[in-house]
């Protein structure tokens, strides 16, 4: 296989790049919301939840699933799914070390 545009990148940028991906369709934001609120595991209440078909939310879940963002058991024909804290520490922790060197930078920089 040729080399793509993603090999000039290490393997933790794009890791973040993949995590920041699957949060770019606000349909996910959403369901990464709604996890959140009923901080439990959800079997299926998200077609109750959001305008979307159960084909798209699947969609939706599968990216963020595969980024990570979120883990699932199953439980008999159907699949739970809760957040990922650990992923959830990571995106937090990059964006804390964005905001420490923010802090660091002369914020004069720029402006004109």
């Amino acid at each position: 296989m040729g080399i793509t545009k993603s090999d000039f990148f290490t393997r933790r940028q794009n890791e973040k790049a993949q995590l920041m991906k699957a949060l770019g369709h606000p349909a996910r934001i959403a369901i990464l919301e709604h996890l959140l609120k009923v901080n439990d595991c959800i079997c299926g209440d998200l077609v109750k939840e959001l305008p979307l078909s159960q084909a798209t939310i699947s969609q939706h879940l599968a990216a963020l699933k595969d980024a990570g963002l979120i883990q699932g058991t199953i439980e008999g024909n159907r699949i739970c799914y809760c957040v990922n804290p650990k992923c959830i520490d990571l995106i937090c922790a990059y964006f804390n070390n964005i905001a420490k060197r923010l802090n660091r930078i002369n914020q004069d920089c720029c402006k004109t």
